[in-house]
């Protein structure tokens, strides 16, 4: 299994205040803004990322950190070999990404996912 990228992801109750807070705080731009979830980073370095999220639309809860990875399937079957609590899916999502939610032994909900 591979790990193509790690972002932690925020929790915030409105979405435009905290972009606009995060911005100016940072420096980091918006590349990715889908009304209840925006993807924030550095505009010189795409690979620093930090995510925003009010609620997601079709998960159960919201997760804590989001990791893509290039084998989604693999990864599922390891989580649910490690006897992790599967909270969502997989699931093909309408914005290009399949998914998946566990719950770790701590408790966090870890959003996998690869796309499509």
């Amino acid at each position: 299994m591979s790990v193509l990228r790690a972002m932690p992801l925020l929790t915030v109750s409105h979405l435009d205040t905290a972009i606009d807070t995060h911005v100016r705080v940072t420096g980091m731009e918006v590349i990715m803004h889908h009304g209840w979830i925006a993807i924030l980073a550095p505009p010189a370095d795409h690979s620093a990322q930090v995510g925003l999220i009010t609620e997601d639309p079709t998960g159960p809860v919201n997760p804590s950190v989001s990791i893509e990875v290039e084998d989604l399937e693999a990864s599922h079957e390891a989580a649910r070999a490690a006897g992790m609590e599967i909270v969502y899916g997989p699931a093909d999502e309408e914005w290009g990404v399949r998914r998946f939610f566990y719950r770790d032994s701590d408790g966090n909900v870890v959003n996998v996912l690869s796309h499509l």
